[in-house]
């Protein structure tokens, strides 16, 4: 029996020489067990080699089955250790991070802003932190939706009454053809969340309402207009004066955009000052009356999303006090300066 323990002695040592994995040399320990056991079994006792390695089947099974209650001791100790671990894990990932930290992941995600002086790590938490409700899921909504998303707003909502239709997939990029006939606010979530898991999105399948607007939007740090219904834009305006709230708005018409930031809580001009009657009848029109270019939407709502980026991280100078226009047709901008009038009938006294 000793010759044989000498044998799987040398066969481990040449093994760890050579640099076998641990799982080879135990197959080749296992391997001259069984024959070791096929020798006691099959030889006639008297037979030198069944003599020479141990003269009985009894002891090599008593050794195996040894073996075996420590491998299956040590291996039902690993898999308790990795349940064990396994539970810590999915406790810690379903425990709330406290606001502004980042996992691992988030930080490369995010590593583009985070390496922009102008954003840096404390912009970047600021996003993280910030709730920001988008007003319309449709031409403008749809860039300002993905961006804000992509740049890690910590709270995002959506609310639009409308649903999807096939006229829309000209220029509302964040719907799909499969989305057709789905409510515009859940289509907006799924691909909001397919491109960052990490925000939180809200939709509001309903329409925004004088008697729901002042309390959505006290729940929210700013909110951006994307709609395009002068009455719209004026219960939006109303409500956001009472609530104290910024409005980062945005419009679009044929070849043409503007955007600018109407918050008279930081002394700029709200909608009411610069557009204090609703225009005539026939003036307006919306984008099914007019059309619109279909990359249009993506330019301007690229603009609405960064001005609300640089609102919560502090950065550059956003569009307060000043509108933007963008003519698409002939490649020009033009920037016009706008006061707040003290006598406003929204913001003014």
């Amino acid at each position: 029996m000793g010759v044989v323990l000498a044998m799987a002695a040398a066969l481990w040592g040449v093994g760890w020489l050579m640099g076998a994995p641990v799982r080879a040399r135990l197959v080749m320990l296992l391997v001259l067990y069984m024959a070791v056991l096929l020798v006691q079994v099959a030889l006639p006792e008297v037979h030198p080699l069944r003599v020479g390695t141990g003269g009985s089947p009894a002891p090599w099974l008593m050794l195996g089955g040894a073996v075996a209650l420590v491998l299956a001791y040590r291996e039902g100790l690993r898999r308790l250790r990795a349940r064990a671990e396994a539970v810590e894990d999915a406790r810690e990932a379903d425990a709330p991070k406290p606001a502004g930290t980042f996992s691992g992941e988030e930080l490369e995600r995010y590593a583009r802003h985070i390496t922009l002086r102008e954003v840096g790590g404390p912009g970047q938490k600021k996003l993280k932190q910030a709730k920001v409700l988008v007003v319309g899921a449709g031409g403008l909504g749809s860039p300002v939706l993905l961006y804000l998303a992509a740049a890690g707003v910590g709270r995002i909502g959506v609310i639009d009454h409308d649903e999807v239709d096939l006229s829309n997939l000209q220029r509302q990029i964040i719907h799909t053809d499969q989305s057709q006939g789905m409510p515009k606010v859940f289509s907006a979530r799924e691909r909001m969340l397919a491109l960052n898991p990490h925000v939180d999105v809200r939709p509001y399948h309903r329409e925004l309402t004088a008697e729901i607007a002042e309390d959505l939007f006290a729940e929210y740090d700013l909110i951006v207009d994307g709609t395009d219904s002068w009455s719209i834009r004026a219960l939006i305006n109303r409500a956001a004066v009472a609530t104290g709230k910024p409005v980062v708005s945005g419009a679009i018409s044929a070849w043409e955009g503007q955007v600018t930031i109407y918050d008279p809580a930081n002394g700029a001009p709200c909608m009411a000052c610069v557009f204090p009657e609703a225009p005539a009848p026939g003036m307006t029109a919306t984008c099914s009356e007019t059309g619109v270019i279909g990359a249009l939407p993506g330019v301007i709502g690229a603009m609405m999303a960064g001005e609300v980026v640089k609102l919560i991280a502090g950065a550059g100078a956003p569009l307060r006090g000043r509108m933007l226009i963008y003519d698409a047709l002939y490649a020009e901008t033009r920037l016009i300066t706008m006061t707040r009038n003290e006598n406003c009938p929204v913001c003014g006294g």
